[in-house]
């Protein structure tokens, strides 16, 4: 069903940014199709990284995993996903041909992982320690003590109890969140200053040490966002992580053309909403920040499907943009979006977890892989 030389004909232009997207989280046969098509560009097109919708900085695990064999896979697994993403058969199947292709290759010819999403959820945030404290331990090592905005020790007192930052209430709660704390405003302060300094001490700006730096000020400023009691509350929460996302990606297209893959929601080009806080709340996406950035370097192919019977999601009308695809596609495969024709309804999706496609943004997407129908698999994913 997958055919990347196919694909890439139907795009403008080669794009250092190649965004695949899912409508739902959970699904194997989603993400086979992703592994797939990840095979065929890295052999035929010369893509040498993939990034998932998952925490940076685990995903620094399975890059070393890939790269050097550090770690079982069974470990890897566990630690190197976040979002649950780690128990899914496909992403275990995707790791373990990652690191059998470098093992058989020359070094240049190696590819790479990475996680593009900032350590937190919309519901939840990790605690700033592990990023604050590896930064300022970089740059201690490299810069006269006096340049540094605090002490380690400092530091230690600021941070406090790990167990204040992680608190699930505050997503409802803002009163629940420490993130305007006077300790917290110090933090953010402190972030800022550390990844000043990262910026003007030649050859400690590594690649790693810029990851860290921007998810140090991208998580204090969403634990501040977090404490707002304001209307703009949870426009800001989801704006912060999207900006995360997007910054993420942009530093990954710098190394060489990147397949990145998420939920459709994320990578889209056009503005989007969701429902939290008993209101609609609008957000522009990872994909439209990157995609304004990068231009025709930026390609979005979106991922429908026809039905998800475990689900509930049964044969799509024939009205909607699924329905058409349905009765004309009996093997799923690439669609050009531009020769759907006429004003499809919209599709109402019977289960939450599942997303369909806007037929009034159509033109925002440079292709469509289309699945008929999505076999039950093994569970892993948590509804």
């Amino acid at each position: 069903m997958m055919d990347a030389a196919k694909l890439l004909e139907m795009l403008p232009g080669r794009p250092r940014l190649l965004a695949l997207g899912e409508p739902t989280h959970g699904e194997d046969t989603l993400l086979e199709v992703r592994n797939e098509l990840f095979r065929q560009l890295v052999e035929q097109a010369g893509y040498r990284t993939i990034a998932l919708e998952s925490d940076c900085l685990s995903g620094l695990v399975v890059d070393e995993h890939v790269r050097t064999g550090a770690g079982t896979l069974d470990e890897v697994m566990e630690r190197g996903f976040s979002h649950g993403f780690g128990r899914s058969p496909a992403n275990r199947e995707l790791v373990r041909w990652m690191r059998e292709h470098n093992e058989r290759r020359p070094e240049p010819e190696w590819v790479r992982f990475a996680g593009f999403d900032g350590p937190l959820e919309t519901a939840f945030a990790a605690g700033p320690r592990p990023v604050l404290t590896w930064l300022h331990a970089h740059l201690a090592e490299r810069v006269d003590a006096d340049l540094l905005p605090c002490t380690a020790a400092t530091l230690d007192e600021l941070l406090g109890d790990d167990d204040r930052w992680t608190d699930p209430a505050a997503m409802m709660d803002p009163a629940r969140s420490v993130g305007r704390t006077p300790e917290a405003v110090r933090l953010r302060l402190v972030a800022d200053d550390l990844v000043a300094l990262l910026d003007a001490t030649p050859g400690a700006d590594t690649e790693i040490a810029r990851l860290y730096g921007r998810t140090a000020t991208g998580l204090m400023r969403y634990h501040s966002w977090f404490a707002d009691s304001s209307p703009g509350r949870l426009p800001w929460v989801l704006t912060v992580r999207a900006s995360m996302m997007a910054v993420n990606l942009l530093a990954l297209a710098e190394r060489g053309p990147v397949l990145a893959f998420a939920n459709n929601a994320h990578l889209q080009r056009h503005r989007g909403g969701m429902h939290l806080g008993g209101r609609e709340v609008p957000w522009w996406p990872a994909g439209a920040i990157a995609g304004a950035r990068l231009g025709e370097e930026y390609a979005f192919v979106a991922t429908a499907v026809g039905t998800i019977r475990h689900r509930g999601v049964d044969v799509p009308p024939p009205d909607t943009v699924e329905g058409r695809l349905y009765a004309q596609l009996e093997d799923g495969g690439l669609v050009d979006p531009r020769g759907i024709e006429g004003s499809p309804a919209p599709r109402v999706s019977p289960w939450f977890g599942y997303a369909p496609l806007d037929p009034g943004h159509l033109t925002a997407q440079d292709a469509i892989v289309f699945v008929r129908d999505v076999p039950e698999g093994e569970a892993w994913w948590p509804v």
